[in-house]
């Protein structure tokens, strides 16, 4: 597909991102073919210093194919320029804190003004309630919706990894936009779009919310279980005899057969572990039978006899192996990307057929001239914003990454 053939091919985003929702959000609108300007602060987004004072891999994966401009938005050159790009948007997307959004002058009512027809996106912490003006995290919406109750190390309610709620409402940010878009009706209400990021933790864990109601009202009591392979012996992770780990995927009775058959288990064919229930009361004695069968085998033995019988499983790759795979080398599933004469791959969105060829990560304020000529500013207009701190170019040097020093032998 060519870049005029994508879906979004001529639409222009606008975003004020940092860290990870909206910046994730117009990642993905990119990906569709649209424009995406990201717009910066002079202190830039935060991911631009976050490794060793420079761009940390966020800014790699994220804001490839972007254009950058670095506007003053707390000086009315930059805000007046900021209103001259909302002229030739579509959409707008930021994330910033609503005191902040009203200080800078980009809230909906703000964008409309200049532009009445534009798609107006806030991902904030919470939408309309008694909390809207609160801040919010990826690990406090963790926290907040149950999902951090569920994970806990050490008998310590703990966040996950990755910032999957930031990552999820920049998802919902766009099904959002791309709904107003097919809409012929939309109406000004439908263009003033916010997503919570409260909200979409609530949305994420509508299924255990309402499995926790149904076994309450089911059982007349409060029963909670643990994440699936909790609940269920015999789905996790478990240590071959190489010393490699695999995750089993063993979900149903029939599974259960599949697995003892497949690795020759004692307890194949028992009866008193043939159904969930009866191996939920027996957890222990089918969690320590399962780790003997798969211990005796080597990795490989073990991946041939489980997919020969049709099991779901996969090693627990390390970051360092994931894109080793020959799976994550097929055609469309990786970008190539040279960054500060380093070079990268980084996975495409999911269900591209192949890679578009455009933009690298841009440096902060790295297209701010050509943009500042593009919405008719003279050069000595332009010159003038730059001198004036309204509006800043990249200059060679801006968030340049510390040397490693090289460890020297103690004598």
């Amino acid at each position: 597909m060519t870049a005029s053939a994508q879906p979004l091919a001529g639409r222009r985003v606008l975003e004020l991102g940092t860290m990870i929702a909206a910046p994730f959000a117009t990642h993905i609108l990119s990906q569709l073919g649209a424009e995406v300007i990201k717009i910066e602060p002079p202190a830039g987004d935060t991911t631009r210093a976050l490794v060793r004072g420079g761009p940390s891999g966020t800014i790699i994966a994220y804001s490839h194919s972007k254009k950058a401009i670095c506007l003053d938005l707390t000086t009315e050159g930059g805000k007046e320029i900021f209103r001259k790009l909302a002229t030739t948007a579509d959409v707008v997307i930021h994330n910033l804190a609503p005191s902040a959004a009203r200080k800078l002058g980009v809230t909906a009512d703000d964008c409309m003004a200049a532009n009445p027809g534009i798609i107006h996106v806030h991902v904030k912490g919470y939408t309309h309630g008694p909390q809207a003006d609160d801040l919010m995290t990826n690990p406090i919406a963790e926290a907040a919706t149950g999902a951090m109750d569920d994970h806990r190390v050490d008998g310590r309610p703990t966040r996950f990894g990755p910032s999957y709620h930031d990552q999820f409402a920049g998802t919902y940010a766009v099904i959002r936009v791309l709904g107003t878009m097919l809409n012929p009706y939309a109406t000004e209400a439908d263009r003033r779009i916010e997503i919570g990021l409260y909200e979409t933790g609530l949305h994420l864990a509508a299924r255990d919310l309402a499995g926790m109601q149904l076994k309450t009202q089911l059982l007349g009591r409060l029963e909670k279980e643990g994440g699936g392979e909790f609940s269920m012996p015999g789905y996790g992770s478990y240590l071959t005899s190489d010393q490699r780990w695999v995750y089993l995927l063993i979900l149903t009775d029939a599974h259960w057969a599949k697995l003892t058959r497949a690795l020759a288990m004692p307890e194949d064919g028992v009866p008193e572990y043939a159904r969930l229930r009866d191996r939920k009361q027996r957890r222990d004695e089918v969690e320590a039978a399962v780790r003997a069968a798969v211990g005796q085998f080597t990795f490989d033995d073990v991946s041939a006899r489980l997919r020969a019988a049709g099991l779901g499983f996969n090693e627990v790759m390390p970051l360092e192996r994931v894109l080793e795979t020959p799976q994550a080398r097929q055609p469309g599933k990786l970008r190539e990307l040279d960054f500060r004469g380093l070079h990268f791959e980084v996975p495409e969105f999911a269900g591209q057929g192949e890679v578009v060829p455009n933009l690298p990560p841009p440096e902060i304020g790295e297209h701010t001239v050509e943009l500042l000529h593009e919405l008719g500013y003279s050069d000595e207009a332009a010159a003038s914003l730059l001198s004036s701190g309204a509006a800043k170019a990249y200059q060679p040097g801006d968030f340049a990454w510390a040397p490693v020093r090289q460890k020297t032998e103690s004598t």
